[in-house]
């Protein structure tokens, strides 16, 4: 399966993996060398798809679940983790949650069920994290998967808006404090990325996107996979604190 051994000897975590963009990032780790756990919530059938994928091409892979928007879930996985096989040395927060609403009609049930999967989780994983490679000295490297709307919010997303910014500052954070602990903390930042049906079910919005974005097209699942594996990568080494925008051209197009 290996498209290289670059990591090779690595194990990655990878949250929300029984998804589009999640499955995409932990086939490609596992083509790369790693060794992945693929982590869902309720997706059983999902993970088991991105597990059975990477196996059936020659990579190793195995299904873990937590609600990750939990502390002690979140804990008790990553501890379980750290303490059997070896270390975790990749991690990727993707688990995410995105509804729509207009801020006005938006209820705090809602705005508290985007953070606590968007925001929250990615803390308590993180924090559980590095806790562990820095207690070792192993380092590490930690790739956010946040979004252009963390700098650029879209109309009934205030929510899921304010959450990714907070991811953004989260990698930030995280950089400058595990950093000489030679853990590095980085951030993909993807634009519209396509998926099966789409364009039939949001035509409005996907035809908005093409006549705007420079490169002309939307992104793809292994668009966002390939700048992951980039920032998990040697290649990225004295990069920390960092956020990859994967969007076309789209944040160079004038606003006014």
């Amino acid at each position: 399966m290996s498209t290289s051994d670059i990591l090779a000897g690595q194990r990655a975590l990878v949250t929300g993996a029984s998804g589009n963009i999640g499955r995409a990032i932990a086939c490609r780790l596992a083509a790369e060398g790693a060794d992945v756990l693929v982590h869902f919530h309720k997706n059983q059938d999902g993970a088991t798809k991105t597990v059975d994928e990477i196996t059936a091409a020659g990579g190793n892979a195995m299904g873990v679940q937590a609600d990750l928007s939990s502390e002690a879930q979140a804990t008790k996985l990553l501890d379980g983790l750290s303490n059997d096989g070896p270390p975790i040395t990749c991690v990727v927060n993707n688990a995410a949650l995105q509804t729509s609403a207009a801020l006005s009609d938006l209820d705090g049930d809602e705005w508290r069920q985007v953070m606590a999967a968007n925001l929250d989780g990615a803390f308590y994983v993180t924090q559980s994290a590095t806790r562990y490679l820095a207690s070792v000295g192993q380092g590490g490297a930690i790739v956010n998967i946040a979004s252009i709307e963390g700098s650029d919010p879209a109309r009934g997303h205030s929510h899921y808006a304010t959450s990714k910014a907070g991811l953004l500052m989260l990698t930030r954070a995280c950089a400058l404090e595990y950093g000489p602990a030679g853990i590095r903390c980085n951030a993909v930042s993807p634009g519209l990325i396509d998926e099966e049906g789409l364009a039939d079910t949001w035509p409005d919005g996907v035809n908005r996107w093409l006549d705007k974005v420079p490169l002309g097209r939307m992104g793809s699942r292994d668009d966002v996979a390939a700048a992951t594996f980039f920032l998990l990568s040697p290649e990225s080494a004295w990069i920390s604190g960092a956020n990859l925008v994967v969007d076309g051209g789209m944040s160079s197009v004038s606003r006014w």
